[in-house]
């Protein structure tokens, strides 16, 4: 009652007032004071009486002698604004990641702009592109005896200690894209066999060769610093499907629902969904990622979590109310779900209730023009 008592009287007054100088105006309430300091006078120092013994006063706050000008109109006068924060400055654009038994380099770019300087990179040290998939961001180098790569590369790798002397190696280089959006992992495999064997040496699920992948990381790495400045060119062939998982099939289950398909680890398709849905415009209302859930509502827009009320849609409850946001909800669930290598992302309406099969297609086909 004494909040509703407060907004009546607020109401009144203001109906009662002609204008709103008193509220907004230079004398009012709510007037800038930004200037305020422009009109400050200074003013005498304090007198100790001649008979107090005392210490020194000096001012904790000097006014400069070198001020431009001490007669400044308040209404001419624009304070400026701070300069923005770069808060870049201090992350690696490049930096190198390491699990258990498996390296990588983590880029603060997209993976269409990492394909050409990674490709470019392999081939001016001497690895010769035997097979190539931009789409799916993978390149295969041939077959070759460590005496026809550069010279500097292959001092390096034979420092490291292996034995490469009477073998021939190969590389796999994968570039995807990375977890957080705009980023990329660049990944380095090698396979190795006898020179003059036909055999076809498949390259191991983890590392072959640790010491060399691990010279070829370390030294892409230091490239991809050093041409930080350098690297803007993308790859348009690759760039046309490369910020999405690898491969992604709207097909059907056998009962005929709508199911999207991606080739991916959970991760990287929960993180890929969740920014469809935003880039979709479509909100989410709740998630549960242990049970690989997004609940959405297609009557709203995607929320925005820097979008602040005002002070009077604060003051009067501004906005639709929840029981008009209930009123007219639309609210299935997309559920991702892992099966084998891929992940499956399919539709409900309720608990083990799918949706109609023209709102899962409707949904799935936003998710997949949305991918990236």
């Amino acid at each position: 009652m004494k909040r509703y008592a407060g907004l009546s009287v607020l109401a009144l007054v203001i109906t009662s007032t002609s204008g709103c100088g008193w509220l907004w105006g230079d004398d009012g309430y709510f007037r800038d004071r930004g200037s305020d300091y422009l009109e400050a006078r200074q003013t005498p120092p304090m007198q100790v009486p001649s008979d107090v013994q005392a210490k020194r006063l000096d001012p904790l706050l000097p006014i400069p002698a070198n001020v431009a000008s001490t007669h400044v109109s308040r209404t001419d006068y624009e304070v400026p604004r701070p300069q923005p924060i770069d808060v870049g400055t201090d992350m690696s654009e490049f930096s190198l990641q390491e699990s258990t038994d498996q390296r990588w380099i983590l880029a603060q770019r997209e993976p269409s702009q990492m394909w050409t300087v990674t490709r470019q990179f392999f081939e001016m040290n001497g690895f010769r592109i035997a097979e190539e998939r931009p789409h799916t961001g993978e390149f295969v180098t041939a077959w070759q005896p460590v005496d026809q790569l550069a010279s500097d590369m292959a001092s390096r790798l034979s420092a490291r200690g292996e034995d490469l002397a009477g073998h021939e190696t190969r590389l796999r280089v994968r570039i995807e894209p990375g977890v957080a959006r705009n980023t990329s992992e660049v990944y380095v495999a090698s396979a190795s066999r006898p020179v003059g064997s036909t055999a076809n040496v498949d390259f191991p699920a983890r590392s072959g060769k640790p010491a060399v992948e691990a010279v070829l990381l370390d030294d892409l790495l230091s490239s991809l610093t050093g041409s930080a400045n350098q690297s803007d060119s993308i790859s348009l062939l690759a760039a046309n499907s490369y910020d999405a998982p690898d491969r992604v099939n709207l097909t059907q289950d056998g009962s005929g629902n709508p199911v999207l398909g991606l080739v991916t680890d959970f991760d990287r398709a929960w993180s890929s969904v969740g920014r469809a849905l935003q880039n979709g415009d479509v909100r989410v209302e709740d998630l549960n990622r242990s049970n690989g859930l997004y609940y959405i509502n297609l009557a709203e827009g995607a929320a925005n979590p820097n979008e602040k009320p005002g002070f009077f849609s604060r003051l009067f409850g501004g906005g639709p109310s929840q029981e008009e946001i209930d009123a007219r909800a639309e609210r299935y669930q997309v559920r991702l779900s892992t099966v084998g290598d891929n992940v499956q992302v399919t539709v409900e309406q309720g608990i083990e209730k799918v949706a109609p099969a023209d709102v899962s297609r409707r949904i799935l086909t936003l998710i997949q023009n949305n991918l990236g």
